[in-house]
């Protein structure tokens, strides 16, 4: 079916591995997959009834989160639904353009959301460092206008990686991915000839995007705490404090699975391949699951009113 490896080629679709070395148990793996997907659609799509709902929360930092929840929708359904096919099915073809279209959404939507976070940063410290300005710079318009932002920099950003695929790499030994989804350099890794354009540009949007964004959301920390060691009573500090607890969880919720994932795809060569996989769909599946989570118990309005919703919604008509 597929062509032999010493042979270079020009492919029209590819092939899939799903979870390679633990084919057998794809059905078993199948069930907390499928689970955790239903769980990541659930809470993000409850936390945008939430917000949009109850007007006390139409503020920045929870128009913020429902970017978030668009973002993890978006970047969840990007993978888990064909690892299901997969799984389920067999259906490990992917055609060509298809699988340049996923990850262009896998990646793009993941700049997109470091992007968020460095917003969501940005509100933090406009509102502990100088709050009285706060609902004067943080306006709707500018809660528009960065999310745009972060949308428009992971097009830009990621638009030239399945582009210079397209352009640059033509043949390929094989068809076969050994991923679960088009991940970038997993593809990148079968052509044949020069790749190391693509490679250079794939690590270089990694720096700009992982690297920078967290030295800037750091620095943004740095002086928030430096500001909240300035306040009078412990008191202050805690509450203040509190309020960027779901974000600082958020945060890290997303990058370290990246930076575990990473590090292990660059340096752990004794790793078996099939850890290295469930890592890559962990760091995008992981996420999705938890911001909601850690909104909804870390926030009090929005704790409140989904209880408010529940008990409503459990009343006798």
């Amino acid at each position: 079916m597929f062509t032999s490896y010493n042979a270079c080629f020009v492919p029209t679709s590819f092939w899939l591995t799903g979870i390679p070395g633990l084919e057998s148990l794809h059905i078993w793996i199948s069930i907390p997959f499928a689970s955790m997907y239903v769980v990541a659609l659930m809470g993000n799509i409850t936390i945008l009834g939430v917000v949009k709902m109850e007007r006390s929360l139409h503020q920045p930092m929870y128009f913020f989160l429902c970017m978030l929840a668009v973002i993890d929708l978006v970047l969840s359904t990007s993978t888990i639904p064909k690892l299901l096919a997969i799984f389920w099915f067999g259906a490990c073809n992917i055609a060509l353009d298809a699988c340049l279209t996923q990850m262009f959404f896998i990646h793009c939507f993941a700049t997109a959301e470091s992007g968020i976070f460095l917003a969501m940063a940005f509100d933090r410290y406009v509102a502990i460092c100088d709050p009285l300005h706060h609902t004067s710079i943080l306006t709707h318009a500018v809660v528009r206008r960065l999310g745009l932002a972060a949308l428009l920099r992971g097009i830009l950003y990621i638009g030239p990686l399945p582009l210079l695929i397209r352009l640059r790499l033509h043949l390929y030994r094989t068809q076969i991915i050994t991923h679960s989804y088009c991940e970038h350099m997993a593809v990148v890794t079968l052509a044949c000839g020069d790749t190391r354009v693509n490679n250079l540009y794939g690590m270089g949007i990694g720096f700009l995007v992982l690297i920078l964004d967290s030295l800037a959301i750091t620095a943004s920390y740095v002086m928030i705490f430096r500001a909240i060691m300035g306040l009078t009573t412990p008191e202050a500090r805690l509450k203040t404090l509190g309020t960027c607890g779901s974000h600082i969880c958020a945060i890290l919720i997303f990058y370290i699975p990246i930076a575990v994932s990473s590090l292990t795809h660059r340096f752990g060569h004794n790793v078996p391949p099939h850890i290295h996989i469930l890592l890559a769909n962990f760091y995008l599946l992981i996420p999705p699951i938890l911001n909601p989570v850690v909104y909804a118990v870390r926030t009090k309005q929005i704790r409140e009113r989904l209880l408010h919703i529940l008990k409503t919604g459990a009343q006798p008509k």
